[in-house]
C-alpha cells in the first residue's frame, strides 16, 4: 500500500519517520516524484493544486493535514467517489486554545493601550475590566470552537457560541442560525471566529456583521481569512464599532506588501501559525483512519460534503 504526501508546506522527513514508525506496511510517497499514480491508495494533502488528486485511479480515502478541508471542498475535479476526513488532533486543539486566549486577553487587560504609554514615557493606570462582564462570543463551536469557549469560560468571561444548527458544548449559551447570528453579536464583545469556510460562512465577517457589534469590540480570526471583508473590517476599524482585530488567518496568504492590512494601527497579523500541526501527534490519527478504512469501520472526522465539514 503507498501513502501519497502532498504538501509544499509541511515537513516531509518528520511525517515519513512518524509512518515508518507506525504503520511500516505503508510505503511513503512524497508528491511530485510519483512513478506510478495508479499505485497510490491514500493521502495525506494541504492546498494542493487543484485537480492533481483525480490523477490517482485508485485512491481510497485523503486526509487534510489540518482541520481546515477548504481546500479539498474548494477542488471541483476532486474524486467523488473518494470520502475525506480532517485532521482534529489535541496538540493543534492546544494551540488554537492558546492563541484565543492570548488574543482575548490582549484585548480585555488592554495591553496595545498600555504599550503606546510606554513608547511615550507615560505611567498612566487605565480603570480595572470586570471579566465577568465581558462577553466573548466563538463562532463555530465544534471541536476546536468549543474547547475555545470551555477555556475562556474558565477564565471567568461570559461565553457564548454560534452555530448554524445551534448545537454546542453542553452548559454554553448558543445563537443559531441566521435569526440568531445578530443577536449573538450584539452581545459579544470579543469575536472569535472558529467557523468552517464554505459558501454559507464566506464573507459572513462583513459591514452588517460589524455594525451589529458594541462599540469597542474586538475580532479575533483563527479560521479562515475569506470569512472577513477586508475592506468592510478596515471600515469598521476606521470609524467604529471594532476597536482591534487579531487576524492569523487573511485571503490571500500571503498577503501581499500593498495590503492594508500590514500597516493598520488596529490590526495585528500572524502567519498562520496559531497552531501547527505536529507529526508526532497527528500521524497516529491518520494511521487509525487508514486501518478503519481498510477494516470497514467508521472513519474518525469524516468530512459531510453535503455541508462542507
Amino acid at each position: 500500500m503507498k501513502l501519497l504526501f502532498l504538501s509544499g508546506a509541511d515537513r516531509a522527513e518528520a511525517w515519513r519517520a512518524q509512518f515508518a514508525k507506525l504503520a511500516p506496511e505503508l510505503e511513503f510517497v512524497q508528491w511530485p516524484d510519483v512513478p506510478d499514480p495508479a499505485a497510490i491508495d491514500f493521502a495525506l494533502v494541504w492546498k494542493y493544486p487543484p485537480g492533481e488528486l483525480a490523477r490517482y485511479p485508485n485512491l481510497k480515502l485523503v486526509s487534510s493535514l489540518g482541520a481546515g478541508i477548504d481546500h479539498i471542498v474548494g477542488d471541483p475535479h476532486f474524486p467523488a467517489h473518494v470520502p475525506f476526513v480532517r485532521l482534529v488532533d489535541p496538540s493543534l486543539t492546544d494551540g488554537m486554545v492558546e492563541y484565543a486566549i492570548y488574543g482575548a486577553l490582549r484585548h480585555h487587560r488592554q495591553m496595545r493601550q498600555y504599550e503606546s504609554f510606554q513608547r511615550a514615557g507615560e505611567w498612566r493606570p487605565l480603570p480595572a475590566p470586570d471579566t465577568k462582564s465581558t462577553r466573548v462570543g466563538v463562532a463555530g463551536v465544534g471541536e476546536i470552537g468549543g474547547a475555545v469557549a470551555r477555556a475562556l469560560a474558565g477564565l471567568g468571561f461570559a461565553v457564548a457560541g454560534w452555530s448554524r444548527s445551534g448545537d454546542g458544548p453542553e452548559g454554553l449559551e448558543m445563537f443559531a442560525g441566521a435569526a440568531g447570528w445578530k443577536p449573538f453579536l450584539a452581545r459579544t464583545d470579543i469575536l472569535v471566529c472558529v467557523l468552517p469556510l464554505t459558501d454559507a460562512t464566506r464573507g459572513i465577517l462583513n459591514a452588517e456583521a460589524f455594525a451589529a457589534m458594541p462599540q469597542g469590540s474586538a475580532l479575533i480570526n483563527i479560521a479562515r481569512g475569506g470569512h472577513v471583508v477586508a475592506a468592510d473590517l478596515v471600515a469598521a476599524l476606521d470609524s467604529g464599532p471594532v476597536a482591534y482585530a487579531l487576524l492569523d488567518v487573511t485571503d490571500p496568504e500571503p498577503l501581499p506588501a500593498i495590503h492594508p492590512f500590514w500597516r493598520h494601527p488596529k490590526i495585528e497579523i500572524t502567519p498562520h501559525i496559531a497552531s501547527l500541526t505536529n507529526p508526532a501527534t497527528a500521524a497516529p490519527q491518520v494511521v487509525e483512519n487508514v486501518r478503519a478504512f481498510l477494516n470497514g469501520k467508521p472513519l474518525r472526522n469524516l468530512v459531510d460534503r453535503g455541508q462542507g465539514y
